[in-house]
């Protein structure tokens, strides 16, 4: 289209709710082709930013940042892809200066336009996230990367790896929040799922294998710092943003959850992708899965199973879901532990804005969920008082 957005489908939400919604910028097409891309030529500057990084010279980014900023007139001739890929350049920057000390907006008061701009034309907040950070980065001699070392090179992999299977897991959950819990299709809807979801457990499995707390703590961490923009405090590209916690609202947390990861979710939601934005809103608005399992339950195990064969299938499929889910928070939580270490951090916090406390509370809601799975009727009245207390 001429203004470079993209043109409007109409996605179905279960059988409830229509929405319309811009083909999405997080598509592998266009991902790759967002990563081909070099609208600012800043290739040579962003390769040289590791140098200037590692010198803590900050008059030297800063002139890097001030050379790469585009005028409005030319931002108006990108398309949507460039628009990321413009963002993704100058957050890399931004973040790199904010590393060194100094909230970098003002160092380059004609980037703020650019950055409100860009957020604009792309719908997602105006500076670089997760997704700029990984899946829109380049590989090989293209990579950005604040450090060049080898470690980080492995944490922007564990990312980008997860996100096709994230994107898929998603559109499985939107399935999933509008099926009959007793259709015999449900089961095998949330076992697909959870052959995605345990993508996660292979990229957190990479990081411990091949990044040490002490790196991430002391060496890569400081450059995920928030800054502001526009008098808007906006967290840095943090692992937060890789959205586990939608399926979370999708299966579960949506009426089961505590203030504190409600709090959370709120927080990280504006990170997001456009539909998944839009999934979350969904969401949040009906009742979980879990939710709906334990109602079909209800006070009659045995006849609900014997009226509606499909459902132990679905308690059972749903349990193997957050069994894995589990598994990948806990060894989240074992790597937060290291690397917030009192001894080792130099934040009290994630990137994310998440404590190791609220990564505990979680994994115990997550139990908390499981176990009503496995024993959905005996634990719906349980059920019942937590969604109400």
């Amino acid at each position: 289209m001429a203004d470079g957005r993209y043109p409007r489908v109409t996605i179905l939400f279960g059988d409830t709710l229509t929405r319309t919604l811009e083909i999405e910028i997080g598509s592998s097409l266009r991902t790759a082709l967002i990563a081909e891309l070099d609208p600012l030529t800043a290739d040579a500057l962003c390769f040289d930013m590791r140098r200037h990084n590692e010198h803590a010279d900050v008059p030297a980014l800063v002139a890097a940042l001030r050379r790469l900023v585009p005028s409005l007139d030319e931002v108006a001739g990108y398309s949507v892809e460039a628009c990321v890929a413009a963002m993704r350049d100058l957050g890399m920057l931004l973040g790199s200066i904010k590393r060194h000390g100094p909230e970098p907006v003002p160092l380059a008061p004609e980037v703020l336009p650019v950055l409100l701009e860009l957020g604009r034309r792309t719908d997602m907040v105006p500076r670089d996230t997760v997704h700029h950070y990984t899946t829109w980065n380049p590989t090989g001699g293209r990579q950005r990367m604040y450090t060049g070392d080898i470690q980080e090179a492995y944490l922007q992999e564990s990312v980008r790896m997860v996100f096709p299977h994230l994107r898929e897991g998603l559109e499985l959950a939107e399935r999933l929040s509008g099926s009959d819990v007793a259709d015999a299709k449900f089961a095998v809807l949330t076992d697909e799922l959870t052959a995605h979801v345990e993508s996660m457990v292979s990229s957190i499995d990479m990081v411990v294998a091949n990044v040490g707390p002490e790196f991430f703590a002391r060496d890569l961490r400081p450059y995920f710092e928030e800054i502001t923009v526009d008098g808007r405090v906006l967290l840095g590209p943090a692992a937060a943003q890789v959205p586990l916690w939608l399926i979370d609202q999708a299966i579960w947390a949506a009426d089961n959850s505590e203030p504190a990861y409600e709090e959370f979710l709120r927080d990280s939601v504006p990170y997001s992708l456009p539909r998944w934005r839009e999934l979350y809103d969904h969401w949040t608005g009906i009742p979980s899965v879990v939710t709906r399992l334990v109602e079909a339950y209800g006070d009659d195990p045995d006849g609900a199973e014997r009226r509606m064969p499909g459902l132990r299938p679905s308690a059972e499929a749903i349990a193997r879901l957050l069994r894995v889910i589990i598994v990948f928070r806990g060894r989240h939580l074992g790597i937060a532990r290291k690397a917030y270490d009192a001894d080792l951090r130099l934040y009290p916090v994630g990137s994310g804005g998440a404590s190791v406390d609220l990564l505990r509370q979680i994994i115990d809601l997550t139990r908390a969920t499981a176990q009503v799975t496995r024993r959905p009727a005996r634990s719906a009245a349980a059920h019942a008082e937590r969604r109400t207390a």
